[in-house]
């Protein structure tokens, strides 16, 4: 039996056709994020690994949805998805693979119903983002939108109980900081779509306008603004690296690993300065073998 196979039947996964759902939820994963993937196979036990496989799968399928093609069509694929997921919830059955995968895991997470429900109200968020006026306007989509999304996955990691709020927070802060740092890897492709994720008003406090977002353009004021928005987002990660102490042991090495792997790719932003105008910058493969190498032997 493959390493999947048994991390399928250690979680309790053993009906042929539940088992073919979360293999296709897999297949889904690992080809969109096979870094993420290949992290979780090496750092989460067996029994938790198809589970995270499944919410991550649902995660993204919806991303897809909310990011692909004219407006209108993703208004209402979301909103056809939505309805769906709403119904399977409430009927505790489904006719699609990634939403019975994402029942049963529900399942056996209770806790995570509530999760699914709170993403489904706020995720359309995503439809209407045509960039930030102010960094208020940025906290407010990571409270909408990443934040929910990150705890698909996070509230299975997570204590069983979060009575004091401390781990949300944490996981609200490793997210500000990741959500900052994708903004600004992402800038020539969010540019180019017309909705750069870093705010208007942050763009004039450096005297720069959407328009210098271009590639090929370098200023003392560019560099200082790539500047600015890396070591931002570098000071919430490393704040973030606190989540670990709040986490069941054998859970730790995986946030630990994500948010190690998320300042090497602040180093490389940095780094690459101006070039992110024309791509986003990677941290070394070398590096994140060497991270996920670490966290192993932990």
């Amino acid at each position: 039996m493959s390493t999947w196979g048994r991390s399928l039947t250690a979680a309790g996964i053993r009906e042929p056709r539940l088992r073919d759902d979360y293999t296709r939820g897999r297949r889904l994963v690992s080809r969109f994020r096979r870094s993420s993937y290949l992290a979780a196979r090496l750092l989460l036990p067996p029994p938790t690994l198809p589970h995270v496989v499944a919410a991550t799968a649902f995660m993204h399928h919806g991303d897809n949805l909310l990011d692909t093609g004219p407006k209108r069509q993703r208004i209402e694929a979301w909103a056809s998805w939505e309805q769906r997921v709403r119904k399977a919830l409430a009927r505790g059955t489904a006719d699609e693979p990634l939403i019975r995968a994402l029942l049963h895991t529900v399942t056996a997470y209770p806790r995570l119903h509530g999760t699914v429900e709170e993403y489904l109200a706020t995720a359309h968020t995503d439809l209407d983002f045509t960039g930030f006026v102010s960094e208020a306007d940025f906290q407010s989509y990571v409270d909408a939108y990443s934040l929910p999304s990150f705890m698909l996955v996070a509230t299975l990691l997570g204590p069983e109980r979060d009575d004091d709020g401390r781990y949300r927070a944490m996981c609200r802060t490793l997210m500000a900081g990741s959500q900052r740092l994708d903004f600004v890897n992402d800038l020539a492709e969010d540019t180019a779509e017309g909705r750069p994720g870093i705010p208007s008003e942050t763009l004039e406090r450096f005297s720069l306008t959407p328009a210098d977002l271009t590639p090929g353009h370098d200023s003392p004021g560019l560099r200082e603004l790539l500047t600015h928005e890396i070591e931002t987002a570098r000071t919430d990660l490393r704040r973030a690296q606190e989540l670990g102490a709040r986490l069941p042991p054998l859970n730790q090495s995986l946030l630990r690993a994500f948010t190690e792997i998320e300042l090497r790719t602040a180093d490389a932003a940095l780094t690459h300065g101006p070039a992110l105008l024309h791509g986003p910058a990677r941290p070394p493969l070398l590096a994140t073998l060497r991270i996920l190498h670490r966290q192993r032997r932990h």
